[in-house]
């Protein structure tokens, strides 16, 4: 319990300095790749860092996202993860194609988020040439998830990692590692690892 109790604490924590430090950058917006190959996007990511938000608080472990082509611009999204309790928690939502690299993902049922048309709030600002790991994101910064077709990856991979998050103007000491079956176990800035 002492775990989860310090878990939430550091993620709350790291989520707070996020929202300070997405409020105060002065970098240019985040830039999508010059393209990705969709068909070869879809298919089960495993999230192996983040920037702490809200929505996801509750994740404790093993968090993924699930992509499926349903029309010509159009993705089915199903993101899930472990909670707190042990229990899995999911959302369905689409994101419709804007861009080369860039979407708009809406999930119906949360107030606000509901439109199937928008500004791109996902864009691809790095993804490995074989398709194994991506960097996405929205223009702000203010999201960021390390994707990753394996739950685990090897120490250097994780500096590659580290280095693209910082070469794209994130700040790798507030996005936190995400604790996977079979990978990292631990939830702590991406900066230390």
């Amino acid at each position: 319990m002492r775990t989860i109790i310090r878990t939430v604490a550091v993620t709350c924590a790291a989520a707070a300095l996020a929202l300070f430090a997405a409020g105060t950058a002065t970098a240019a917006a985040l830039r999508p790749v010059d393209r990705i190959d969709v068909p070869r996007y879809l298919g089960t990511w495993h999230q192996l860092a983040a920037n702490p938000a809200p929505f996801n608080l509750d994740c404790v472990r093993d968090t993924t996202a699930r992509y499926t082509q349903v029309g010509d611009r159009d993705v089915r999204v199903e993101n899930s993860c472990t909670t707190i309790t042990g229990d899995r928690r999911g959302i369905v939502g689409n994101a419709r194609v804007n861009g080369p690299a860039e979407l708009h993902v809406s999930f119906p049922s949360v107030p606000g988020q509901s439109a199937p048309d928008g500004p791109s709030n996902y864009l691809v600002a790095h993804i490995a040439d074989d398709y194994s790991w991506a960097l996405v994101g929205d223009p702000t910064r203010l999201s960021g998830f390390v994707l990753s077709r394996t739950p685990a990856v090897d120490a250097a991979r994780w500096q590659e990692i580290r280095q693209v998050v910082e070469a794209q103007g994130y700040n790798s000491c507030l996005m936190l590692t995400s604790p996977t079956s079979g990978g990292r176990q631990d939830l702590r800035p991406l900066c230390t690892v």
